[in-house]
C-alpha cells in the first residue's frame, strides 16, 4: 500500500510511520501509558511529558519502555516489539489525524 506524503509522519532521523501505525500506537498509548503519561502525553508529575521526549532518541525509548526507568516498570513481557514501535510512532507522529 502507498501512503502519500502528507499521511505519512517522520521522525528526525527521516523514519517514517504509516497511519495505521500511528492509530495502532495511540490505542496502545490510551490502554497502557495514559493512566500516567497522562491524554496527550502530558501526565503527572512523576512521569515524563512524553511531547518532550528527544524524538531522534528512538532506542533510548525503546530500551525504557522494555526495561523500564525510575518508577516505570517494565513492560518488555507485556508488549511484543512491534507494539513498542507503534508507541515510539504514536510519540512522534502525535495524536492520529482521522
Amino acid at each position: 500500500m502507498l501512503a502519500s506524503a502528507a499521511s505519512v509522519a517522520q521522525s528526525p532521523g527521516g523514519t517514517s510511520f504509516p497511519p495505521e501505525q500511528i492509530k495502532r500506537g495511540s490505542q496502545l498509548y490510551a490502554t497502557n501509558c495514559e493512566s500516567c503519561h497522562g491524554v496527550r502525553m502530558a501526565g503527572t508529575e512523576w512521569a515524563i511529558n512524553l511531547n518532550t521526549f528527544p524524538r531522534d532518541r528512538p532506542d533510548r525509548f525503546v530500551d525504557s519502555v522494555t526495561n523500564g526507568i525510575r518508577t516505570m516498570p517494565p513492560w518488555g513481557d507485556m508488549l511484543k516489539p512491534d507494539d513498542i514501535q507503534a508507541l515510539w510512532a504514536y510519540v512522534v507522529a502525535g495524536e492520529p489525524k482521522n
